[in-house]
């Protein structure tokens, strides 16, 4: 995965973290041409076993991701279509599948993420904003449509009914405190905070097994999606799934050996030994 295949991002990766950096001047416009370029890095992220973390974030000092192309918008038929013949759009494809990439991803805004920007923001999994130059809307209602990116399935899951009403409805910039007041991004951080904070959670993140982090993410989202019992028995299906494939079963017989459960300096440094037993393999 390198940026000479994409023409509206460029991507790296360090080890175990693939970042993506949104570069198509003037604006970094969500069109075809960046969602054909996010549907092909989807595809080789879906088979990359060795990445386990993607934080997406833009070169633009004032945006992020714009919003949707105006030029394809303007191209939707204005004939309305009965509901059993509607189709999902491209624009939600390709989303969704951001959405159900077996890595976390996380996005990392310091600029404009309005409409579809914001969309694709809904659909990473963790989401940080510099206070100061991240800015959001859902401007659609306005244009005399809606979110249709996944927006308002999204917000809706996010952060309630009432407040996803408040967003859609009122077509307003709101800043990253409002955001995280309103529960649509993780943290609201200082500008010269959230480089550090992103890389910190990321490379912690990365330290894990990627079947781990990707079981983690099905059963969180089952959660929203599926009545509980059902919720409950993809946590136990993953729970299968994880000890079949990484060393759990193994550090759970390490940390029984040594009796570490019962030891109280353990019980006080959990943060430190959860990394530490990624040494036992």
């Amino acid at each position: 995965m390198t940026h000479d295949h994409y023409v509206t991002f460029k991507v790296s990766k360090t080890e175990a973290i693939v970042t993506v950096t949104f570069d198509f001047p003037p604006v970094n416009i969500q069109g075809i041409q960046m969602l054909e370029d996010l549907n092909r890095l989807s595809e080789a992220l879906e088979s990359d076993s060795s990445a386990k973390v993607v934080v997406f974030q833009s070169a633009h000092p004032e945006i992020f991701v714009a919003h949707a192309d105006t030029g394809f918008l303007k191209d939707i038929s204005t004939k309305a279509v009965a509901k059993e013949d509607v189709e999902i759009l491209f624009l939600q494809k390709v989303l969704q599948r951001i959405s159900a990439l077996p890595q976390a991803t996380i996005a990392k805004v310091e600029g404009f993420a309005r409409g579809g920007g914001h969309e694709f923001m809904l659909a990473c999994d963790m989401r940080f904003a510099a206070r100061g130059k991240a800015k959001f809307m859902q401007m659609e209602v306005g244009m005399g449509i809606l979110p249709c990116g996944g927006g308002a399935s999204r917000m809706a899951r996010q952060v309630g009914l009432g407040k996803a009403l408040e967003i859609i409805l009122s077509a307003r910039d709101f800043d990253a405190d409002e955001a995280q007041a309103y529960g649509t991004i993780n943290l609201a951080l200082d500008a010269d905070e959230i480089d550090s904070y992103v890389d910190a959670l990321a490379h912690r993140i990365a330290q894990f097994p990627a079947e781990s982090i990707e079981a983690c993410k099905r059963v969180v989202y089952a959660s929203i999606d599926l009545p509980i019992e059902s919720a409950l028995k993809e946590e136990a299906y993953w729970l299968y799934q994880c000890m079949s494939k990484t060393p759990a079963q193994k550090r759970f017989q390490y940390a029984d050996d040594n009796g570490a459960q019962n030891d109280m300096d353990n019980q006080r440094n959990w943060e430190a030994l959860v990394i530490g037993i990624q040494e036992v393999t």
